[in-house]
């Protein structure tokens, strides 16, 4: 039986590829929501290999597996996988896959128990710095303003999601600047950023080894922002938008001749000063569609033996 070995075969393609055509790709800096999109129909194929060929190695390892999982299928379709000829590997691949499966979520259970300890450590030091006055409801204000040196604004998930802002912020943004802040945290909690932080997190922490996943948590970090800013920018302009991030992290050292290490807002500003040309919306549709195909394609190849069989 090749099918799990084709399976496998076909992540790690999609895990080399996949990454490669993104990189040497000229659109995903402009269309950082459909770049999302695809990163995440790429991690999902080359999961779904792997669950397929696990399912696959496990049934033709143990027959009470197979029976679960070809219990309606037709005699022939049954034959056409072939299940009895499978050596003593399939069993030790079921178990390996399974066990990568196992981690993965004990990974992803780990990256948020972990943020919901930073959140609730944040929500009690913002309760320090903040008390609230007589008669005063507890999560009443979106916005709560703390006093500080430095300017700094993040927003604060959870029931209700609140912008913190420092006083100096306030003193450095003007205008519109930050409804332009308060905009761009919109878009991180609207559009559910800090799940896919947390998945890409898990696995490029779990599977260190692992180029794609180390990758898929890296673009993650920048495609965010950068789905935020388009956000924040289409209401408030590109302009307002990138001088609140100038005056939010001038004092971070992320500009000048010696940037700190990872540095990605020079980036961020000079794109929304020189906004690249966005993609029609038909080749927006035709990407988004192409990769919604990725994951169809181990699907396909796990179903050819019965397709043909029935055939």
């Amino acid at each position: 039986m090749i099918l799990p070995a084709v399976l496998l075969l076909l992540g790690v393609l999609t895990a080399v590829v996949g990454p490669r055509l993104l990189a040497r790709a000229d659109w995903p800096d402009r269309e950082p929501v459909v770049a999302l999109w695809t990163w995440q129909c790429v991690i999902a194929a080359v999961l779904l290999c792997c669950a397929l060929s696990m399912t696959f190695s496990a049934a033709a390892a143990w027959r009470a597996v197979g029976g679960h999982v070809f219990a309606t299928a037709p005699r022939a379709v049954v034959e056409a996988y072939a299940l009895g000829t499978a050596g003593l590997w399939a069993g030790t691949t079921a178990v390996a896959l399974a066990c990568g499966g196992l981690w993965s979520v004990a990974m992803l259970v780990r990256e948020v128990v972990r943020a919901r300890a930073r959140r609730r450590a944040r929500r009690a030091e913002l309760r320090l710095r903040a008390p609230l006055l007589p008669g005063e409801e507890p999560g009443a204000d979106r916005l709560v303003v703390l006093e500080g040196e430095r300017p700094d604004a993040w927003w604060l998930p959870g029931t209700p999601p609140q912008l913190v802002v420092t006083t100096a912020a306030l003193r450095r943004l003007k205008g519109r600047q930050l409804d332009a802040v308060l905009a761009h945290e919109r878009g991180h909690a609207q559009a559910r950023h800090a799940w896919l932080l947390h998945c890409s997190a898990a696995l490029a922490g779990g599977f260190p080894q692992v180029p794609v996943f180390a990758a898929f948590r890296r673009e993650m970090h920048r495609l965010v922002e950068l789905a935020a800013d388009d956000m924040a920018s289409r209401r408030f302009g590109r302009l307002t938008t990138a001088l609140a991030l100038v005056e939010l992290n001038e004092h971070r050292g992320v500009f000048g001749p010696c940037p700190t290490p990872q540095a990605r807002v020079p980036a961020r500003v000079h794109r929304l000063l020189t906004p690249p040309d966005r993609l029609t919306a038909g080749r927006r549709l035709r990407l988004t569609a192409v990769a919604s195909l990725v994951p169809v394609v181990p699907v396909l190849v796990a179903f050819v033996p019965g397709l043909r069989a029935l055939g």
